[in-house]
């Protein structure tokens, strides 16, 4: 034995502990990503709320050119931010179960800064919405800030996606 630990027992090495160059996620990180159920959850709750965004974009938009369908936007844009709360609450679990932190771990620093953005246009029109501020045109335009917001974000989150599955390759060449 040496110290507490016995001598059979792997101990992490500095590979476990510290990422590569350009490296997303150290091998520990790596595993309890993909042993986590919250990396399930974010797979599914992506794609739906980029469809729920399709669908409500397309109706915001049908209202800004028609004037018809304020009720159906609203709705829409509503379900959309209850998306968006709903995966930025398991994501910050997620990053909590990889990384150790709520928000604004290392890898995701300025995804999460963005996404801050994302939801506080989100809760604007809320708050626009719910508290009768601002015309019905004005709400439609903040939501339409969001989801130019939220587009960005997402291709943040796409881009580091695409060199989570670049490292993992590399590494599997290795």
């Amino acid at each position: 034995m040496r110290g507490d630990v016995p001598v059979f027992q792997a101990q992490p090495s500095s590979q476990d502990l510290l990422p590569h160059e350009g490296a997303l996620y150290t091998s520990a990180e790596r595993r309890r990503r993909d042993e986590s159920i919250w990396t399930l959850v974010q797979g599914v709750l992506a794609p739906l709320q980029f469809l729920v965004f399709i669908a409500s974009l397309t109706l915001v938009l049908r209202y800004l050119t028609s004037g018809e369908g304020a009720f159906a936007a609203d709705a829409s844009v509503v379900v959309k931010t209850l998306v968006l709360y709903a995966i930025m609450i398991t994501g910050s679990i997620w990053e909590k179960v990889v990384f150790g932190k709520w928000l604004f771990a290392r890898p995701f620093f300025w995804e999460d800064v963005f996404s801050m953005l994302v939801l506080a246009l989100h809760t604007a029109y809320l708050v626009m919405l719910f508290g009768a501020i601002g015309s019905v045109e004005a709400r439609m335009m903040v939501a339409l800030a969001a989801y130019a917001a939220y587009i960005i974000n997402a291709a943040q989150f796409l881009l580091k996606l695409r060199a989570a599955r670049l490292q993992a390759e590399a590494m599997a060449a290795a």
